[in-house]
């Protein structure tokens, strides 16, 4: 099925308009509910290790395919992906959690904090600082390396203010995110295992999000 998804998207980019999506509405539709069928069963696996994302349910860790184009300049109406966040709260979550996406040429795992708000990025680079031999520990467990190469994202040009300009992990502390991402072929998601290599790969995850969903945690008072 997600051989399906990606031809459906692959069709979409090069007919990336309102008359040609709704002439293949119903198969969107049926592609669409296969997809919520996947997520819930990588949520029903992932929650054996990760008991924070139980009760979590597919639809709502879903992202629209419709594009707000209002302030664009990008006029096509529909995104050329598939993608869900599955993190406590779903898809507008801000704590860390396990992120797929299915694009023709760009598929991909992903977790982490994307682009926290600037307060919690204090409060992340702070934590992160000062627990810096724990935090890159789980990074180079040979688990997480066999997925991920280190983290992502943009960053600063300089150390932010407040840390040693030689600091050995300047590297780290210029990040605005903290996040992974394993770019994976296409054919990845289309062998019979690809859920249980999927989850191989959320469980890898999990303690880099519980490292830094201790910070959010507190950020949003529950600790």
């Amino acid at each position: 099925m997600n051989q399906e998804i990606i031809q459906f998207l692959r069709e979409l980019a090069a007919n990336n308009d309102r008359a040609w999506f709704q002439e293949n509405k119903q198969r969107y539709e049926r592609l669409r509910d296969q997809f919520i069928a996947n997520v819930q069963l990588l949520i029903n696996k992932t929650m054996a290790f990760d008991p924070e994302i139980s009760g979590l349910e597919a639809k709502d860790c879903l992202f629209r395919i419709y594009r707000d184009i209002r302030f664009s300049p990008n006029k096509m109406p529909y995104k050329t992906y598939f993608g869900a966040y599955i993190a406590q709260g779903g898809r507008r979550s801000i704590r860390g959690g396990y992120y797929l996406h299915l694009q023709p040429g760009a598929c991909m795992l992903s977790g982490g904090v994307w682009c926290p708000e600037p307060k919690l990025l204090k409060q992340l680079r702070r934590e992160i600082y000062d627990h810096i031999e724990e935090f890159t520990a789980i990074m180079e467990t040979p688990q997480f390396k066999r997925w991920f190469s280190g983290l992502d994202g943009e960053t600063l040009k300089r150390m932010p203010v407040g840390y040693p300009q030689d600091s050995p992990y300047a590297d780290i502390m210029k990040h605005k995110d903290f996040c992974v991402t394993a770019k994976l072929p296409d054919n990845f998601f289309f062998a019979e295992d690809w859920a249980d290599r999927t989850v191989e790969c959320f469980k890898a995850l999990q303690p880099f999000n519980q490292f830094l969903n201790y910070t959010v945690d507190e950020f949003l008072g529950r600790v």
